[in-house]
């Protein structure tokens, strides 16, 4: 059946949202069926022939696989693995070492702890880099009359349900496009360069970890970089002039300052995210959303944010014996994720 492209154009205006959302890009169920049609109609030609909604075509092949991407050279990765082996070496056999006496049994106590510090630091780096942070399967197609699935996101512009051109497939809630992997990452937060990797989904939490324990390692060996300068200064100040240490003092407090101060206002971010169940990508998004609903004369609410503790466990897991080891196997599929209109939900059934 031919339909001239007035007669589309009169559909396509009739199924129209009334209402859109103040980039929060949140429906109710019974906005979600016309929306549906309304996306697929807007990519019909007007004078085509109807024979029925077309499906997503699958993703591009890539050029290169995820786990070949991981082993690849990154020359800021590079720079991360020989900083985080020099403060190794510096802090064990130079500030332990001329401090505590690397035998002693204060010494080999330091030691131990720095070492599991940094062998800990170093296997959730080396997880970080090397997890896929989720990718959207090639068949995903939102589902709008599926009643676990209250709200779907959709575009600011248009109104649409989320499309990737570049992929040719729906977006799921909280995925986005990644410039530089070239394709959309679930529930992604930001590509890192020091990861050689987007944060998402499947490895945010190790990320997360990472960056904790690089902080602990960072601090614990500006601290005994401290002791040890200052345990040298009470021996031969002429002994220590001439000591070719000098410059691994100099070298280390350099680098372990700035990086303690970079590190800590970086966890302290993502702790901000973490309690509020909050991506970078959604922090920017939401001040907007919070600045047109303050102009609106409304109250704008995160949709994600279901508390403090229910926050904590999304991200880092119900059993708190494995908040600070890099395993994930509590996290679902990344396609669907829980929201306020969930707990309200469920306490009006009560």
């Amino acid at each position: 059946m031919f339909i001239p492209s007035v007669v589309w154009r009169w559909l396509r205006e009739r199924v129209k949202l009334k209402e859109k959302a103040a980039s929060g890009f949140l429906l109710q169920p019974n906005q979600q069926t016309n929306l549906l049609i309304q996306s697929a109609l807007s990519r019909v030609p007007g004078d085509a022939v109807v024979l029925a909604l077309p499906a997503a075509p699958p993703p591009l092949p890539t050029m290169a696989t995820d786990k070949e991407k991981s082993f690849a050279f990154s020359l800021p990765v590079s720079v991360v693995v020989l900083a985080i082996g020099y403060i190794y070496v510096s802090t064990v056999f130079v500030f332990i070492d001329r401090w505590l006496g690397l035998f002693s049994s204060p010494g080999i106590m330091n030691a131990a702890v720095f070492t599991a510090l940094a062998f800990v630091c170093g296997i959730t780096y080396r997880a970080a880099i090397s997890t896929d942070p989720g990718r959207v399967p090639a068949t995903y197609m939102p589902d709008v009359e599926d009643a676990e699935s209250p709200i779907h996101e959709i575009k600011r512009k248009g109104g649409d349900l989320r499309y990737c051109q570049k992929c040719s497939h729906y977006k799921p809630p909280r995925a986005h496009h990644c410039r530089v992997c070239k394709r959309c990452v679930l529930r992604m937060d930001h590509h890192c360069i020091w990861i050689n990797n987007c944060v998402g989904h499947a490895n945010y939490k190790v990320f997360f970890i990472f960056v904790l324990y690089a902080v602990i390692c960072c601090i614990y060996s500006l601290v005994l970089l401290v002791g040890s300068l200052a345990y040298d200064g009470i021996q031969d100040e002429e002994k220590i002039g001439r000591s070719s240490f000098r410059t691994v003092y100099v070298v280390s407090g350099l680098l372990l300052v700035p990086l303690s101060i970079a590190l800590c206002v970086l966890l302290g971010w993502h702790i901000y995210f973490v309690l509020h169940n909050k991506t970078t990508i959604e922090y920017h998004e939401g001040v907007r959303a919070l600045w047109l609903a303050d102009k609106g004369g409304s109250v704008y609410k995160h949709p994600y944010d279901l508390g403090p503790y229910e926050n904590l466990t999304s991200v880092l897991g119900p059993n708190i014996l494995n908040w600070l080891w890099p395993s994930a196997n509590h996290i679902g599929s990344g396609l669907k994720y829980r929201t306020i209109f969930d707990l309200q939900k469920g306490s009006t059934s009560k």
